[in-house]
């Protein structure tokens, strides 16, 4: 029988009730989205820019002026001294951490690291190891296991969790050890900072941060990622990064669309709207409601509901109730932490959030 293993782990996850399917959902109230600015939303004109490909990779006929621009604009705007885009943030991650961490280096993770962080390492000649989550005093006992050149790999916010890695501790540690950090910020750009620069530069330490990778799929709006270094590394990826070398690049309305969204950053009204909304949703729960909620002051709210069919369950009630929420189960996060990942967004209103708590809190075990 064709695929017979892959039909047995399928059966596996409809037995563990944690199968995975698309759904097509209309008509809710959007809490589940990454759209957090809800740039996506807005139409964008692209000037006469034809809505067509770029041509190809960017070392062959992809290369054009406006995403060399829109590169250098990034540089100025994350005060960093240079900036490569790429497809996605997969691809970013995927590409930095297959090439760039040399055979005899080492890379030291955060456990609760990306996927495509864990999918570049895989494909690296580094060696890897795991500390645990946000714990300085576990990375520093992972360091006897280190040699070469040592990376160190954090979220500015934690995709599952919507806590953040403690930055300026981190920053501290890793230059006096003589480490690099390397900081992905796909859930913090356009949430922190005064004008959503992200987590790194609103605590106003870029220049201990050697490697920085942004998304743009999330508050950005839009597509695309960019890995904020100097121009060393830059060089280098353009030189020895699969990801970047051998795909398609972004084709110019893309751009366009990046560049609408971050001159609609510069005000700073999107983020500090931002982050009044999701001061009100947090509260809304007592202090004792509130030990279900992982710590978290970003748009990433997450309700603890153990248990993969009791979690299940819980979102089903708060779809028919009008409100488009998802559940994380296990093995996405560790058995027992299963939850209701809500995103909070510049558009929802007031009574969305006070609503949406409210039906929360029904469900919430006394």
């Amino acid at each position: 029988m064709k695929f017979k293993k892959q039909k047995h782990l399928l059966t596996q996850r409809e037995e563990a009730n944690a199968f995975r399917f698309l759904s097509n959902r209309r008509g809710l109230i959007d809490f589940s989205s990454n759209d957090y600015l809800g740039l996506s939303k807005g139409g964008d004109e692209f000037n006469g820019i034809q809505v067509k490909g770029s041509g190809g990779s960017r070392l062959l006929a992809g290369n054009y002026p406006e995403i060399e621009q829109f590169e250098k604009f990034l540089s100025e705007f994350h005060k960093c001294e240079s900036a490569l885009m790429f497809n996605s943030g997969y691809n970013a991650n995927v590409g930095f951490f297959s090439s760039v961490p040399q055979k005899g280096d080492t890379i030291l993770y955060d456990e609760l690291i990306h996927a495509s962080v864990k999918d570049g390492m895989r494909l690296s000649f580094a060696k890897s190891y795991s500390f645990k989550h946000n714990s300085i005093d576990d990375l520093n006992k992972k360091l006897k296991h280190a040699e070469g050149d040592v990376y160190v790999v954090v979220e500015g916010v934690y995709s599952m969790d919507g806590d953040s890695a403690p930055l300026l501790d981190l920053a501290n540690f890793c230059n006096q050890e003589g480490l690099i950090l390397v900081v992905d910020e796909a859930h913090s750009i356009g949430v922190f900072g005064k004008c959503g620069e992200g987590l790194v530069q609103s605590l106003g330490i870029e220049d201990r941060v050697p490697i920085r990778i942004v998304t743009f799929g999330k508050a950005i709006g839009a597509h695309g990622a960019a890995v904020l270094s100097d121009a060393t590394v830059k060089s280098f990826l353009i030189n020895f990064c699969r990801s970047f070398i051998y795909t398609t690049a972004l084709p110019p309305h893309t751009i366009q669309s990046l560049s609408n969204s971050y001159g609609e950053l510069k005000s700073g009204t999107l983020s500090l709207n931002l982050l009044q909304n999701i001061s009100l949703f947090k509260a809304q729960f007592s202090k004792k409601e509130s030990k279900c909620l992982i710590s978290s002051d970003s748009a990433i709210q997450c309700v603890l509901f153990p248990g993969n069919e009791v979690v299940k369950n819980v979102s089903g009630l708060l779809v028919d109730s009008g409100f488009d929420v998802r559940p994380v189960l296990s093995p996405t996060v560790k058995k027992g932490k299963e939850r209701i990942r809500i995103c909070i967004h510049t558009f929802n209103t007031e009574n969305e959030i006070i609503n949406l708590a409210n039906e929360i809190k029904k469900h919430l075990k006394n």
